[in-house]
């Protein structure tokens, strides 16, 4: 009687003993997956549902790999019934994206039955992933900044300016320039690249010098204000 709990109607049966298997496996790599996750995010505050669903992930994959098996016909289905499926988010972090499509294949290793494959590939994309935010891999030598200064209209912001930025920064773009005060003053808007380890202050002091002391702004991030 209880056989036939897990059997389906198409006399396939599902192994409790390999399902429970690969639900232990992948949920135990979930967890090493949204941990490495959580701890290479230390500049931004890590998403809690982002970190939940890498847990989730493989577990769910694994699960419906198990009960689709090798049979055409549920995979057919299954494939119907996501299609049916919107999911609606903004655009992630490419990281972000690289740690789904991780928990995927830990998942799909997991529920094929391949555990100790899916094991090792977990184990060691963790470690290499932990390793490259170690070693700053690919970063970047400066920062991306916004940069706006408040001119007064007699001043050539041409050239203003190029001693301070060839000493701060690696690269400099003026995007925007726009009057004020009745076209008694300027406001130029840049998009900088500080050099790393020189002061923000000092940068500041010496534009202030150039522009008689008017208004200066450094957005430190520029991504999440793009708007010039």
């Amino acid at each position: 009687m209880f056989g036939s709990i897990f059997k389906s109607s198409d006399s396939v049966a599902v192994s409790v003993g390999g399902l429970a298997a690969a639900l232990g496996v992948a949920l135990a790599l979930g967890l090493l997956v949204s941990f490495v996750y959580i701890r290479t995010h230390k500049t931004r505050s890590p998403s809690q549902s982002f970190a939940v669903t890498l847990v989730l992930l493989p577990a769910i994959i694994a699960t419906i790999i198990v009960l689709v098996g090798s049979n055409v016909a549920r995979a057919f289905s299954l494939a119907g019934a996501f299609s049916i499926i919107r999911f609606r988010s903004a655009p992630g972090d490419p990281k972000d994206i690289t740690y789904v499509l991780f928990s995927m294949a830990v998942g799909l290793a997991a529920g094929m039955g391949f555990l100790l494959y899916a094991a090792i590939v977990g184990v060691v994309m963790c470690g290499v992933m932990a390793l490259l935010e170690v070693l700053k891999f690919g970063k970047a030598r400066g920062t991306e900044k916004i940069l706006k200064i408040t001119i007064p209209e007699n001043l050539d912001y041409q050239n203003a300016f190029d001693g301070v930025m060839q000493k701060y920064t690696l690269s400099n773009t003026l995007r925007r320039v726009k009057t004020a005060d009745l076209g008694s003053l300027y406001e130029l808007n840049y998009s900088v690249v500080t050099r790393d380890g020189l002061s923000e202050k000092d940068f500041i002091d010496e534009l202030r010098c150039r522009n008689g002391n008017l208004n200066i702004t450094l957005v430190l991030d520029a991504q999440s204000n793009a708007e010039f």
